[in-house]
């Protein structure tokens, strides 16, 4: 283990212990309690709630259903998904009239919902042909009640291969934001989706042979210094050809996960690549 994170606990999640359904229109991966799948000593992780690796079939998809107290984000790997909720008017995606009707998603893209005191959306693959692979991810907000809300946001595919990118950092206005602060919505870490939790999200494409570095608690921005829990994540994408070793030398395969905990912020999570195929990891970094 590198010097940095010889205080570290790593624990493996293997793909095949994960909650599993294949309803024909979705195949999902449930990392935690979920749905038909419950064990409670996979109920969360910090404010990590919920982690799903789902694909889903063309023109299939999640009709509306209601979210409440939750923060909700989908981060595409690869196909498109069309979210469409109650706080948007109504209008066929096909017309492409804008994001006050639908918000179609692509590889690179996250969107994001504050389900807060209710919000109805739909996830459909309106895609004629191709399947569409996402992570489904929720985490729990530091409070009940707020207002709904929804940001989406482009990730640069290049800037994932030089380094991990920090998608989601905390709201900067924190616990006890005015009305004002939260509808201008700006994150600890400019350019990101502000979340209301302790928690970041980042993600890196590291190729065969290279490393990425994911500094624990974003350089500072979150609340929770000591003994934060970040979970890395290594999707299904390349048909079992990618691997990642942690530092502790703990081997991940696609669908793998790890626990990663006490942990500082400052501290350096080094990830290697030994894969046949580029790897693409995400960590989710909490309180």
């Amino acid at each position: 283990m590198s010097q940095t994170l010889q205080h570290a606990k790593i624990v493996a999640r293997r793909s095949g212990e994960r909650g599993h359904a294949d309803h024909g229109w979705l195949n999902t991966y449930h990392t935690f309690s979920f749905a038909d799948y419950f064990n409670p000593e996979f109920e969360n992780f910090g404010a990590l709630r919920v982690l799903n690796e789902d694909r889903v079939a063309p023109k299939s998809g999640f009709p509306a259903h209601t979210h409440r107290n939750a923060e909700i984000f989908s981060y595409i790997l690869s196909g498109e998904l069309t979210h469409r909720d109650s706080m948007m008017s109504k209008g066929p995606a096909s017309s492409n009239n804008g994001k006050n009707q639908f918000y179609r998603i692509k590889r690179g893209d996250i969107q994001f919902t504050t389900g807060g005191t209710g919000i109805s959306h739909s996830e459909y693959n309106e895609h004629g042909s191709e399947t569409v692979h996402f992570l489904q991810i929720w985490a729990l907000p530091w409070k009940s009640g707020l207002t709904p809300r929804y940001h989406d946001l482009t990730i640069d595919e290049q800037k994932k291969r030089e380094g991990f990118v920090t998608i989601i950092s905390p709201l900067k206005a924190g616990k006890k934001a005015s009305d004002a602060q939260e509808q201008a919505a700006v994150p600890a870490v400019e350019g990101t989706i502000p979340i209301h939790a302790d928690l970041l999200m980042g993600a890196s494409i590291i190729s065969n042979g290279l490393s990425a570095t994911w500094t624990v608690g974003g350089h500072g921005v979150v609340t929770s210094k000591e003994d934060r829990k970040v979970y890395v994540h290594l999707p299904m994408s390349h048909g079992g050809q990618s691997k990642v070793r942690l530092p502790d030398g703990t081997v991940l395969g696609e669908g793998d996960g790890a626990f990663v905990s006490k942990v500082n912020a400052g501290d350096a999570l080094n990830i290697d690549s030994l894969g046949v195929a580029e790897a693409e990891v995400v960590v989710l970094d909490s309180n």
